[in-house]
């Protein structure tokens, strides 16, 4: 965990910098023209832009790769690097693989219908319609293994600002709970996962675990 700086500089400290939407987001593909068929040609996401280079800038290490953009509706991008060795990023070896995922957001829940029907006529298997509540979604991996999940948002503003009066609450209510999981595991005295204090989908809890 990082240190915490002290008062005294944290005051000092400038302000954050106002973050305003997500730039891109970065994976590994395998091909990339496999990979444009399905954002563009499926998903309907331009190719926007592409950057090619043998070595990295950030780190300055020697590995030729092309860097490519689809271009979501709000200016937003997701992107990949092919680096020219046809393998696929590997999953997380201690992650589900459900947990590791990008969710884009569309209008409506027809065009969650449109777009499952569009993904499954190109023989991708689809998860859904999955109702959250606050929205609903499908889910689906693309031709690099990563996990998708495209949500239609059912809750108005009210209700997420609602929502967000408690979020800190309950977020505070987890970590004590964690803490004192973790005394326990350390003792010896539990070794069953940590569970949190609320359910908040008790549709799909098994007759047996209720």
């Amino acid at each position: 965990m990082n240190a915490v700086p002290s008062p005294a500089l944290l005051k000092k400290l400038p302000a954050p910098a106002a973050i305003q939407q997500l730039h891109h987001y970065a994976y590994k593909a395998r091909d990339a023209e496999e990979t444009r068929h399905f954002y563009e040609d499926i998903l309907g996401l331009p190719l926007y832009h592409i950057i090619q280079s043998d070595y990295v800038p950030s780190t300055g290490e020697y590995c030729p790769y092309t860097h490519f953009f689809f271009r979501l509706q709000d200016g937003s991008f997701i992107a990949f690097f092919d680096i020219g060795d046809d393998e696929k990023p590997l999953p997380s070896p201690n992650t589900p693989l459900w947990v590791n995922h990008i969710a884009f957001r569309v209008d409506t829940v027809d065009d969650l219908e449109a777009t499952k029907a569009r993904l499954q006529a190109h023989g991708v298997e689809v998860l859904g319609i999955t109702d959250h509540h606050i929205f609903k979604s499908i889910y689906f991996f693309d031709p690099n293994g990563i996990r998708l999940e495209l949500s239609a948002q059912l809750a108005g503003e009210a209700l997420m600002a609602r929502e967000s009066r408690h979020a800190h609450e309950r977020l505070a209510e987890w970590t004590e709970r964690k803490e004192q999981w973790r005394r326990e595991r350390a003792a010896g005295t539990n070794v069953v996962p940590l569970k949190p204090q609320t359910n908040d989908r008790p549709e799909f809890v098994p007759a047996n675990d209720a």
